[in-house]
């Protein structure tokens, strides 16, 4: 760490990259503070500040590695409250093109749970660090600077209740981790500098999440049954246990470009039964409704091109949702932004306020494989709008029949997972054994995907 430490590190938004910032910065300044727009302490439930919090989400193999070092023991908290991590590829029943990959097992656990669960657990580790503290149900106005606007010296908060006038929290190093919505290139346009340019991929997809109490355990040994949406079945399906031994199930179905599962009880139950995975229609079709169906809707995957600006004021980093955003079917969000809260911990490492232009960089070279396999996956929808390059063409091609392979070949399942898991590089699907594999593999006769459930009287 540097020999002199910071005095104040201010972390706009308590999500989960913010948490991690605010857990980093902890060790090199004296004081962090947290600002969210929410309130905070003691919430277990979605708050307004996440509304991805009440679908399904995963922690994938290198995010769960990274939060565990970062936490030691936390996975072993989340397991006394009930939340069962289980094996990435050999406890979960995946299912690509109607098929059930062959199971395997990585050695990579993943951890099916709410956002609300994970979060709080991870809170309730920063909250106790002594130099941290949260500054709750503040909106932030705006960023404070020096004359000439080259260095951000702080930020204006103000009471969501209006009880109060603005009011300036002077930082060392203000960091953005406020999402999808951050203000950073409005203010940056503000101050004079340009925007970061933004490559979009339109894929108009929406979750609807609806949770149930089952009469009988669906999944047995399993953790998870998943139906991954595919250009030849692009309705998916993410269904898990909740924390806790009275048969409480949630059930989040997706569907892109528009076909968006419905919110209304019947509507929804056929979106379940259109699955080519009679199964979980199986065991939710007579199971006892908690709630009614609600749908997020999420029309495109961003990702700001702050490392391509020639000019940014020193002691603002942008982290998280803030910079990319991805398509959540893939499950990389909360792992990319673990990933980069240890480049944040290395730049911290040279300097108490690093270059925005090397943390950028840095933080870009980590994000160019999560969301080359993102995007390249969604461009293989034919009404998503992009360049499909031969390249592009090819490798979704490829993938497509390394899944089929996969349905007999355990060893091309975990190398898929593995890859999805943000552990290997997607290069590693190309070595040439496992090309050889694939082409072998893809061949053989796989079974038709399962017939529609037929609804008993």
């Amino acid at each position: 760490m540097p020999d002199q430490l910071g005095n104040r590190a201010v972390v706009l938004g308590g999500s989960l990259a913010g948490l991690l910032a605010a857990d980093v910065l902890a060790e090199v300044y004296a004081e962090v503070l947290v600002v969210d727009r929410d309130e905070l302490a003691g919430v277990e439930g979605p708050r307004r500040g996440v509304p991805h919090g009440r679908h399904a989400h995963g922690l994938v193999g290198r995010g769960q590695q990274i939060f565990e070092e970062r936490f030691p023991g936390l996975m072993q908290e989340l397991e006394t409250a009930g939340v069962r991590p289980g094996d990435f590829s050999g406890d979960i029943r995946w299912y690509f093109n109607g098929m059930q990959l062959r199971p395997a097992q990585t050695g990579l656990l993943s951890v099916p749970c709410t956002r609300p669960v994970i979060e709080r657990f991870v809170r309730g580790r920063v909250e106790k660090v002594p130099n941290v503290r949260f500054i709750e149900q503040y909106d932030i106005v705006g960023l404070e600077t020096t004359p000439d606007a080259g260095r951000v010296t702080g930020v204006r908060i103000q009471t969501r209740d209006g009880s109060a006038g603005p009011e300036v929290l002077n930082a060392d190093l203000v960091i953005d981790t406020t999402g999808r919505g951050s203000r950073t290139p409005a203010w940056l346009e503000e101050l004079g500098y340009s925007r970061p340019s933004e490559d979009r991929v339109k894929v108009d997809l929406a979750y609807t999440t609806r949770h149930y109490r089952v009469p009988r355990d669906p999944f047995g040994s399993d953790i998870a049954i998943i139906a991954a949406a595919t250009p030849s079945h692009p309705r998916g399906a993410f269904y898990y246990r909740l924390p806790g031994d009275d048969g409480r199930v949630e059930l989040s179905l997706t569907g892109v470009l528009g076909d968006h599962p419905p919110t209304d009880p019947d509507g929804f139950l056929e979106f379940v039964r259109s699955l080519p995975v009679p199964e979980i229609y199986e065991s939710i079709r007579e199971a006892e409704p908690i709630d009614d169906p609600v749908m997020f809707r999420f029309p495109a995957s961003v990702r700001r091109r702050y490392e391509r600006l020639t000019r940014f004021p020193e002691g603002l980093l942008v982290m998280g949702d803030a910079v990319c955003s991805f398509n959540p079917v893939y499950a990389q969000g909360m792992a990319v932004a673990a990933i980069e809260s240890q480049v944040l911990a290395d730049q911290l490492r040279k300097a108490h306020v690093p270059p925005a232009r090397d943390f950028f960089q840095a933080i870009s070279r980590e994000i160019d494989s999560p969301w080359d396999f993102a995007a390249t996956a969604d461009l293989g929808y034919r009404g998503v709008e992009g360049r499909r390059t031969a390249k592009v063409r090819m490798i979704n091609g490829y993938v497509a029949r390394l899944q089929r392979a996969a349905v007999h070949d355990d060893s091309l399942t975990n190398a898929f997972m593995r890859v999805a898991g943000l552990v290997d590089e997607p290069t590693a699907l190309l070595r040439p054994g496992r090309v050889l594999r694939t082409l072998r593999q893809s061949g053989r006769r796989t079974p038709a995907p399962a017939p529609l459930a037929v609804v008993r009287d």
